[in-house]
Formats: structure tokens, C-alpha cells, sequence
């Protein structure tokens, strides 16, 4: 490494700048993720400067006493092969303390990552397209659209990830250009989802539903928000054979996999409820 070398948390305008990074890389991040991501933990985003400049920057947002997820791991081109990124990355870990930590990684990096104590526990999909049939949602279920969390949507949460996120939610619900519905049936939530703008065409993420009919009912009210003849990817935990299928049923085609790691005990979740990822950032 040459010259002078800061590594510090980044201000909540300079996220913004790691979101950037992210669409330039291809992750295709929403167009409001980044107010979003801030509010998880305002102290879990960092950068590396040199010389003033940021050159690297990475995110290790702490939930809860236990558990923290790691995501926006890049280093500027030009700076690449030089440490910057090795550092801001050992330094950037001592946020999360003894935590278990999770991440989705590019596949080709598993070697460094289990380098650093991650082990892989499976994979996850994205899949992508223009949506081609679509069949009629199955009957018997209540939509409503979700603007702000609720205890209910909280507690199906808390099967699929291992940390409650309140803030998260009021920023994710809230934020401008998101469409977001929930199904019930018989008066109790199965569903959940939404849909956000992105760089290229829209995601849909969350997608958490009880049961493959729910999250038909889901996503269907979210495809009616998606303009005509634009891309929609859904990222899928491929051990979901109901998911994964569910996403190739609408024409869609994987484009991009990760690796989803853990340092530490790999938390306990329903992945079977998993028919599409939040985010591959926070997890």
C-alpha cells in the first residue's frame, strides 16, 4: 500500500457512493437501497481512503447481539491486488465482534472467504427476465398493500432471518418507488413481498410466503405493478425446489448465482418460505 491510508465508517451520503459501486460491478442495487441499508446500522458501512479518496469500501451491518451480515465488499479497479481491500476488510470484521456473520459472495471468491472463517452453506440464484405466462393466482386469499411493518409480518420474518429489523422494514415499506403486498388467508398472514425499481428493470425481494399458493398470490399483485415489457429478477435459495421452479414457470432465467457463507454457526431458517431474497447486501 502507498501512500495515506484511512479506514473510517462511511457518512450516510457516502453509502450512496458504495451503491453506485455496486450497479458499475453489475449487482443491480434498488434505487433507494441505499437510505434503506443505512438505517439497518448507520455505523456498519465502511471506506477505505487514500489520500482522501475512496478506493474500497465494504458493509458489516450488526443486527443484534449475535448476528451481522457482510455485503458491499469491493475495491476500486486500479486499486485492486495492492491490500487496500484486505485491510478495510480485517477492520471493518471487528464491527461485528464475536458474531456470527453472514454473507452472499461471489462464487469465485469461497476460497478467500473460507480463508477468513466463512463456510458455505448453499446457494443462491437470481433469475431474470421478462415475465412470459402468467397464470391466475390461486383463490381464497386477501391482498393488502404494506406500507409499514407489522407484528405479524415481523414474526414470519423471524423465520427466515435471524435478527429482528424493524428499522429496516419502516425504511423498506416506506420508501419511494417500492410496491409492497401481503396475502392473508383465513385472516392471518401467508405472504409478503415487494417490488423495487433497480438500474435495470425491477426486483422483487422480499418474497416470504407459508406456502407456494401464497407466494403465487404474491407475485402476481407485484408483476401488476411491473411496466410492460420490463425485466424482473428474483433471487432464489436454490435448496427451494418450489421457488426455484416457481421462478422458471414466469420465463425466467438464471443470470447470477452467489454463495451464501457463514462465520460461525449457520443461523436456523425456514428456507423453504424463501421464494425471493430481501437483498444479497443485508441478506
Amino acid at each position: 500500500m502507498q501512500g495515506s491510508y484511512q479506514i473510517r465508517p462511511l457518512a450516510v451520503a457516502e453509502i450512496q457512493t458504495a451503491v453506485d459501486w455496486a450497479a458499475r460491478e453489475g449487482w443491480n442495487p434498488g434505487h433507494r437501497d441505499a437510505a434503506c441499508f443505512a438505517s439497518a446500522d448507520p455505523q456498519g458501512f465502511w471506506g477505505g481512503f487514500l489520500d482522501g479518496q475512496m478506493v474500497a469500501c465494504i458493509s458489516v451491518v450488526n443486527y443484534v447481539e449475535v448476528f451481522s451480515f457482510l455485503g458491499f465488499y469491493i475495491v476500486a479497479p486500479e486499486h485492486r491486488g495492492q491490500g487496500y481491500g484486505y485491510a478495510l476488510w480485517q477492520e471493518a470484521l471487528e464491527h461485528a465482534g464475536s458474531r456470527v456473520v453472514g454473507l452472499d459472495g461471489v462464487v469465485d471468491q469461497q476460497g478467500n472467504y473460507r480463508r477468513s472463517g466463512f463456510e458455505l452453506a448453499y446457494r443462491n440464484i437470481r433469475f431474470g427476465g421478462v415475465p412470459g405466462n402468467r397464470p391466475a393466482p390461486p383463490e381464497g386469499f386477501d391482498l393488502s398493500p404494506l406500507s409499514a411493518p407489522t407484528a405479524e409480518l415481523e414474526a414470519l420474518d423471524a423465520r427466515v432471518f435471524p435478527a429482528p429489523r424493524t428499522a429496516f422494514w419502516q425504511q423498506w415499506l416506506g420508501a419511494a418507488g417500492h410496491r409492497s403486498f401481503a396475502a392473508y388467508k383465513d385472516g392471518k398472514l401467508a405472504g409478503f413481498g415487494t417490488l423495487r425499481p433497480c438500474g435495470s428493470g425491477c426486483k422483487i425481494g422480499p418474497l416470504v410466503a407459508v406456502s407456494r399458493p401464497a407466494a403465487e398470490v404474491v407475485l402476481a399483485r407485484l408483476l401488476q405493478e411491473l411496466p410492460a415489457g420490463q425485466e424482473v429478477f428474483l433471487d432464489v435459495p436454490e435448496p427451494h425446489a418450489a421457488a426455484v421452479d416457481l421462478a422458471r414457470s414466469l420465463g425466467l432465467e438464471p443470470v447470477f448465482e452467489t454463495a451464501r457463507m457463514y462465520r460461525g454457526p449457520a443461523p436456523l431458517l425456514d428456507t423453504d418460505l424463501i421464494y425471493g431474497v430481501t437483498s444479497f447486501e443485508l441478506g
